[in-house]
């Protein structure tokens, strides 16, 4: 059996790129960091930090372009790939990396502006917020009653 499967939870280190293929179709190419921590033998907490490229298609990378901020958090699940190429410098270069299969905004860094934020229950006509201030993120919920034995899908929020 052969598995080919990458889960990260981590930050975007820069705000996705955003292309378009000769053929059409939309790429975007995502930076994140991820961190790990341990305490060594003798006591001392230590901390590396890994970063990964990825690479995101389709209306995915279309999504990602539109919610994902650099500082954002995001899961990201998908398999490794390598590639290589010839630089600028004439040298062949290889490059691992991650291709996404799944995608999932996380939350948005301290002092976040309105980019792209996202609020399924906002009433589109009511004035926006100016563009300076950070907008307060609404969290959808379920609301049952006691007497409810089950959840309607006209409760589910998404």
């Amino acid at each position: 059996m052969n598995v080919n499967k990458v889960i990260l939870v981590g930050r975007l280190t820069r705000d996705p790129e955003i292309r378009t293929t000769t053929s059409g179709q939309t790429v975007a190419t995502i930076g994140m960091a991820t961190n790990r921590f341990w305490t060594d033998k003798s006591g001392q907490k230590k901390d590396k930090t890994e970063f990964h490229n990825i690479v995101v298609w389709g209306r995915m990378a279309e999504i990602a372009g539109q919610y994902l901020t650099k500082g954002q958090e995001a899961f990201i699940e998908g398999r490794l790939e390598s590639r290589k190429y010839t630089g600028k410098d004439g040298l062949e270069r290889r490059v691992v990396e991650i291709i996404a299969e799944n995608l999932q905004l996380g939350s948005r860094p301290q002092g976040a502006g309105a980019r792209g934020s996202f609020t399924p229950n906002q009433n589109q006509n009511a004035p926006s917020a100016p563009m300076n201030q950070p907008m307060a993120e609404e969290i959808p919920t379920i609301n049952l009653d006691e007497e409810q034995e089950e959840v309607k899908i006209e409760d589910v929020p998404f």
